[in-house]
């Protein structure tokens, strides 16, 4: 299986940097995991709805770009569908049931996702009603793969 998550934004933070490299490492044995991240675009201390708008357009140009055609994507969004550990696991069992190979999912930036990257993904995500920073939320997203393929293998896990 390939997993791929499309960020916006870059990580500088090294206490994140090295929780993102354990679980890639601890992923390995699982599925091959690629992050890739995009710019995000930079607004000027005043900026307007609009030019908020026109950057997240132009980043959703680039993850779009980004996306494997026959990827299954998840979008990360606050209005997307919540569940527990189990339920994304057997999430992520259906996906592959029903013959994708790759998985695709996709983190905003500060000022979250165009529509019409959400509108590409099968499946909206939230892992909360709360708004995370994007460095943590990487973190979190790969723990949350890594405690699938766990469960999914009745691997023993930490509860």
């Amino acid at each position: 299986m390939n997993i791929d998550i499309v960020c916006v934004g870059n990580i500088k933070e090294k206490y994140f940097t090295d929780a993102i490299k354990e679980y890639q490492k601890r992923l390995g044995s699982y599925a091959n995991v690629n992050i890739i991240e995009v710019d995000e675009y930079k607004l000027l201390n005043k900026y307007s709805q609009s030019k908020v708008e026109e950057g997240m357009d132009r980043e959703a140009d680039v993850i779009l770009s980004k996306i494997n055609e026959r990827a299954y994507v998840i979008p990360l969004c606050i209005e997307g569908k919540q569940m527990d550990s189990a339920k994304f696991a057997e999430k992520i069992e259906k996906i592959t049931v029903d013959g994708y190979s790759d998985i695709c999912f996709i983190i905003g930036g500060s000022n979250g996702l165009h529509n019409k990257v959400k509108l590409r993904g099968q499946l909206k995500l939230s892992f909360s009603k709360m708004t995370f920073p994007h460095q943590l939320m990487r973190v979190v997203l790969l723990e949350q793969i890594y405690r699938s393929f766990r469960i999914l293998r009745n691997e023993p896990y930490h509860k």
